[in-house]
């Protein structure tokens, strides 16, 4: 029988010799034929190669390489002498944790990794292959954008990319793992999908450089102070996560994967519970202040109610007032949405609205139950919130809870006042279950600022307004502000003990878990973008 080896040295195909050699010290990191130093520029920069990343990403030796041997046709501009196998990119498919993922990943190497019509036609096919199969899609961009030398054919080329990342958006997982350049109309495809990871000091999103930023504007920023990872992670809100390293940054990627469902046919993996169901919360009775001013840190609270206290925190830098997390309850997935007292009392602004209309989506999407954790003093006030649309963001999270469809569960910790009650998963919009701590006060606004608008008149009638204020004050709590007063309504299903939390959220979202709730037959909403 012949051997491959034996095959590969019959002289009717030495292009198939050679094929394979430049394959190889691509794969072994010495760089293609015509470069052998691009892996080390590459290393000097603090960057992997494009295979280097992938090992990290898949289990050991699961990857499997799509068109490995497809080169570019276009010719011109010194294109005709450089046609290396791959043209700029690795695409295939492997394990994550045993479950099949895609992935494509810019080889910097090859033509600074810049799109092309052969590089676009290998990602489009990943990309389909992804969406048929029903499994999740990872993208490792690294990439000069599109190849100047081809012209209109690499532009046609990103636009197969973005119809595809909107075509998948809600039926597959897709994932963005910035690790050098990503600028142009190639920033576009990471917007597109559900999470985006980036890398400090190398990598960089921006839709114009700061060259063109200077000659337009004036203005003189580096590429990371224009669009470096901690600039999206912390100030835009475009990426989810920052990181030092590669290895860590991938690391992540495959822990968010093993929270995800292949698909949005599938509930998201189920692993076996180590901490117990019916575990007492006890420290939350010391962890959340009754009085409601005082400010506590609610990720300490999440830490206390799920599983082993691990979770995954998204947009952990931006819109800190708003908690965003996936975590386990009982070893299934859940999502929480939370307010958080620490960063702005916890108010709701345009960024928290968007941050936490955007992981209700998301959660909603791949069938991911969500639970809400409710201490909020209302919508933060003020010109620019008015002016920079607050009613309008603050109705996407509005939106994105009552178009959710998976199990919801609310929980009142302290105070919830004013439309902010209504927006965070109330009854009325369509919560499965509530619930109340006995510390709750659910009102129109706190007593305070109730007892000037009611009682205005009286007040300025009395001879001593300060202790009139006080009595009114005080009537209006124990009248319309008391514990029970939204349960006695059917508004709450019940005013719990903080200490039975984790096991009431256990037994109802599993009660909860085959909810099937469908929306009326329509082609899509129309959200307030």
């Amino acid at each position: 029988m012949t051997t491959f080896d034996e095959l590969l040295s019959d002289v009717s195909v030495p292009d198939l010799r050679r094929s394979t050699d430049e394959l190889n010290r691509l794969k072994a990191g010495t760089g293609p034929a015509a470069d052998p130093a691009a892996t080390d520029r590459q290393h000097a920069k603090g960057k992997l190669t494009a295979y280097e990343r992938l090992d990290l990403l898949f289990d050991q030796g699961t990857f499997t390489e799509l068109e490995p041997l497809r080169r570019h046709r276009a010719t011109g501009f010194g294109l005709d002498e450089r046609k290396p196998y791959g043209d700029g990119v690795v695409a295939g498919w492997g394990l994550v944790h045993g479950r099949t993922v895609f992935a494509y990943a810019h080889d910097f190497r090859v033509f600074a990794g810049a799109l092309g019509e052969a590089h676009a036609a290998k990602v489009h096919k990943v990309m389909d292959l992804a969406e048929a199969a029903g499994a999740p899609l990872v993208s490792l961009n690294d990439g000069a954008g599109a190849r100047i030398q081809e012209g209109v054919t690499a532009l046609a080329g990103y636009g197969g990319i973005f119809r595809r990342n909107t075509r998948s958006s809600g039926v597959i997982p897709q994932i963005s793992v910035i690790m050098g350049p990503c600028a142009g109309g190639a920033a576009y495809s990471p917007a597109l999908t559900d999470f985006v990871f980036m890398v400090r000091e190398t990598s960089q999103m921006f839709l114009t450089g700061p060259d063109v930023v200077q000659a337009v504007t004036g203005e003189k920023i580096s590429q990371n102070g224009l669009g470096g990872a901690d600039v999206h992670a912390g100030v835009s809100g475009v990426a989810g996560f920052a990181y030092d390293d590669e290895a860590e940054c991938l690391e992540d990627v495959r822990h968010l994967l093993s929270l995800l469902p292949q698909n949005n046919r599938e509930l998201p993996p189920a692993e076996r519970p180590f901490d117990q169901p019916d575990r007492r919360t006890d420290a939350l009775v010391s962890l959340v202040p009754a009085e409601p001013g005082r400010a506590y840190d609610m990720r300490d609270v999440i830490t206390e109610l799920v599983d082993d206290g691990e979770y995954f925190e998204l947009h952990a830098a931006w819109a800190p007032n708003v908690v965003c997390a996936l975590a386990r309850l009982d070893g299934q997935v859940v999502g929480i949405v939370a307010n958080q007292p620490a960063a702005l009392a916890g108010v709701l602004d345009i960024h928290g609205s968007e941050k936490a209309a955007r992981h209700v989506s998301t959660c909603d999407a791949f069938n991911i139950p969500l639970v809400t954790l409710v201490d909020v003093p209302g919508f933060l006030p003020g010109v620019d919130q008015e002016h920079g649309g607050i009613i309008r963001h603050g109705a996407k999270l509005l939106y994105a809870y009552c178009n959710a469809t998976v199990p919801r569960i609310s929980v009142v910790l302290r105070k919830a006042y004013g439309g902010a009650y209504i927006v965070m998963d109330s009854r009325s919009i369509g919560a499965d279950l509530s619930f109340a701590w006995p510390t709750n006060e659910i009102a129109v606004m706190g007593a305070e600022g109730a007892a000037n608008v009611v009682f205005r008149r009286e007040i300025a009638a009395s001879d001593d307004p300060d202790a009139t204020r006080d009595r009114l004050v005080k009537e209006y709590k124990s009248q319309l502000m008391h514990p029970y007063y939204a349960a006695e309504r059917g508004l709450v299903d019940d005013v719990i003990d903080p200490g039975e939390t984790r096991s009431v959220l256990v037994r109802s979202l599993a009660m909860l878990r085959h909810k099937h709730a469908p929306l009326p037959e329509r082609k899509h909403g129309n959200p307030p973008l």
